[in-house]
């Protein structure tokens, strides 16, 4: 698809069979993540394309309107009362686009993961619950469950047993703990089963959270369709 996302890409073998999608939080762009590629331990998965796409700049209502790459606008702080929900539901299409370009490319919806941090977590979330075809699994790195009031409706129900790996500083000055953790109760109440994991940092990425993502993609992509990680 010519209309995609740019990107950036880079593949952990030959002849990839299994994809990531890996979304950078506000202010950033797709060099944030791409980095730790080659610190996760993927001994016994099979070759993955990590897909890093850069986010659209728009002015941020937050930030005085200053122009920055976001895959929604941040209207205040008070992040679950303010949404902007048509940035969101825009930029989930670009992100549709993006799973259809990899299927496309060979690799089966069910070996696709959605990762993402920050803002970038919130657009999985979004994303993934709604997609109609199973995945493979969701990363959901510091961030939390945007719309959760329509969630319930408009989930897929082909991705109700998705797994999910939902982590946090608890020391996160940008998105506190507790918002994290009533997302986290938010899917529980609805019916998925979150991993839910916590480190000492603030909103940033930790040498545990690493290790612990690397054993997320060994589990749910060794097997073809994906498996209930522990």
């Amino acid at each position: 698809m010519n209309n995609c996302l740019p990107c950036i890409e880079t593949t952990s073998g030959p002849d990839p069979s299994a994809s990531v999608i890996w979304l950078h939080g506000l202010g950033a762009d797709g060099n944030d993540f791409a980095a730790i590629v080659p610190e996760l331990d993927l001994d016994g998965c099979p070759a993955i394309r990590f897909v890093f796409p850069h986010a659209s700049s728009i002015p941020v209502t937050l930030n005085g309107g200053h122009v920055m790459p976001a895959w929604y606008d941040i209207l205040g702080t008070e992040l679950q009362r303010r949404e902007d929900e048509a940035g969101i539901r825009r930029s989930a299409l670009a992100i549709d686009a993006l799973i259809e370009r990899e299927i496309g490319r060979g690799i089966a919806s069910e070996r696709i993961v959605l990762a993402g941090f920050s803002q970038g977590c919130a657009m999985v979330l979004h994303t993934g619950l709604r997609y109609p075809r199973r995945l493979a699994g969701i990363m959901a790195l510091s961030g939390y469950l945007p719309l959760a009031h329509s969630v319930a409706a408009e989930c897929s129900d082909v991705n109700r047993s998705l797994p999910i790996f939902m982590a946090h500083g608890i020391d996160d000055p940008m998105i506190v703990l507790a918002r994290a953790e009533a997302s986290r109760n938010a899917l529980a109440t609805i019916g998925y089963k979150v991993q839910w994991h916590t480190y000492p940092m603030p909103h940033s990425v930790h040498p545990a959270e690493i290790t612990d993502i690397g054993h997320f993609l060994r589990v749910v992509l060794a097997t073809p369709g994906g498996a209930t990680a522990a």
